[in-house]
């Protein structure tokens, strides 16, 4: 595996490789890598000729600066399971190198943006089209991997490349969980003993309000979820919401598109999110 940390000389890198005739899928991540990612790694491994991950964590996407710096990282670990899993190039840049210049781009995403992620963290998806659309720029991917966990990122960075008219094709990936059923997150690491042993109801209690979706109405599921959280102490529930899994705006019974629920929970100081299809 070819390890870079320098722009230029990625994208001379991947030039060579693009006059080759190679297909290159990108995997973008913010390392503590896990499962979840190799799953990412796995499918563009089939995909492509080439397999490109980047590790780095995005400071501009991030509003809670605390959040930001207890943000796991173990570059050699990361880069060791890449290696294992067949990744071809690590690109690990430092923040000097991707942002030597005060970042200028403005996205908008109109109503995309106004809910859930968007609304709870003001800026959040621009800091993450701006990475993103970088990253595009410099790896000139034919197709980007992205865990279906952060299911309203994957419709931001659909809309972003419809706005910059962008040809890399967006790959949705399942959720990956553990045998308890939470789902795989770079944050699970910070939890404690306590908080891992009670973090599974999550899944759990999406999972049972999935059953109810033939006999209650979307708002008689959304108040079941809420009030089981509020049963339990050790959860600060953000927001939990049902929405059209294309709009991703709120709705009251099933249209033509399909039907998810999202969720964003403190459990321990750690910030939690999943998603649970209804239709």
């Amino acid at each position: 595996m070819k390890k870079i940390e320098n722009i230029n000389e990625l994208t001379q890198y991947i030039e060579i490789l693009k006059q080759k005739g190679k297909t290159i899928g990108l995997v973008p991540t913010m390392g503590a890598l896990h499962a979840g990612h190799m799953s990412l790694i796995k499918r563009a491994r089939e995909e492509n000729d080439i397999v490109v991950s980047s590790v780095f964590v995005n400071p501009i996407q991030f509003n809670n600066k605390e959040d930001l710096e207890k943000y796991p990282r173990n570059l050699e670990k990361d880069s060791q399971l890449l290696e294992e899993n067949g990744c071809d190039i690590m690109f690990s840049p430092n923040a000097q190198e991707v942002y030597k210049d005060e970042p200028t781009e403005q996205f908008s995403f109109g109503s995309l943006e106004a809910v859930m992620e968007g609304k709870q963290r003001p800026g959040h998806f621009n800091g993450v089209a701006i990475i993103v659309s970088r990253l595009f720029n410099w790896v000139n991917p034919n197709r980007a991997y992205f865990g279906e966990k952060d299911f309203q990122q994957i419709a931001i960075i659909r809309d972003m490349v419809r706005q910059l008219n962008s040809q890399v094709e967006i790959v949705p990936c399942p959720i990956v969980r553990e045998e308890d059923g939470l789902a795989l997150s770079s944050r699970n690491a910070r939890l404690s003993q306590k908080a891992r042993e009670i973090a599974p109801k999550i899944h759990f209690i999406l999972q049972k309000s999935a059953t109810m979706k033939d006999s209650l109405s979307f708002s008689q599921i959304k108040t079941f979820v809420v009030n089981e959280f509020k049963l339990i102490k050790d959860f600060e529930l953000e927001y939990f919401e049902i929405v059209d899994d294309t709009t991703l705006q709120p709705i009251s019974k099933k249209g033509d598109n399909g039907v998810v629920g999202c969720i964003a929970i403190w459990l321990d100081g750690v910030r939690l999110i999943d998603v649970q299809r209804y239709y």
